[in-house]
């Protein structure tokens, strides 16, 4: 296959996962089926999943696909910080806005679909993405925090503070402390 094939598809999958992010907006996560993803994509059901075997590879592949650009504004907030507590506090505030600012992300977390709690606990991806805001190269990884820190994020999309100060101080005061010991 040529450079120029591989483009294609990876054009022809953004267009799907685009469509699709366009169709949870409107429905949710959980309603729309692959005719109606396929529909919205203008494409046939067949060039559907000749990209997404099925749905649940399809929503993988949209969250994976955000979850890598959240992931690069997090780094971009948490750059330059060298206490890991502190890190890991700016870390979480720079996702819970990251996805915030994403209307087509409301979906996710809105309402009572467990999808994106299934994505968060299932997720290589995601939970590699949680990790690289606790840990630096020369800190052990500790998966368990990873696992604390996803369901955190989770707890204030569903459950908002009153403000960002106010869930800036519940992670200063619980997550500082806990990821030193």
């Amino acid at each position: 296959m040529s450079w120029l094939a591989d483009a294609k598809t990876e054009l022809a999958a953004e267009r799907i996962l685009d469509a699709a992010g366009e169709l949870f907006v409107r429905q949710g996560v959980d309603k729309p089926g692959m005719d109606e993803l396929a529909r919205a994509a203008g494409c046939s059901r067949a060039t559907l999943y000749r990209y997404f075997e099925n749905r649940q590879a399809l929503i993988y592949a949209f969250a994976h696909r955000e979850a890598r650009l959240i992931t690069k504004q997090v780094a971009g907030a948490t750059a330059y910080e060298a206490d890991p507590g502190k890190r890991a506090v700016d870390a979480v505030v720079a996702c819970l806005a990251a996805v915030r600012e994403r209307p087509h992300l409301q979906a996710w977390y809105a309402g009572d679909s467990n999808v994106l709690r299934d994505v968060l606990q299932e997720s290589p991806i995601i939970r590699g993405s949680a990790q690289s805001y606790l840990t630096s190269e020369d800190e052990p990884s500790d998966p368990d925090l990873a696992d604390w820190i996803l369901r955190i994020i989770l707890s204030f999309l569903t459950n908002p503070g009153e403000d960002e100060e106010a869930e800036r101080r519940l992670l200063e005061r619980f997550l500082s402390a806990t990821s030193r010991s």
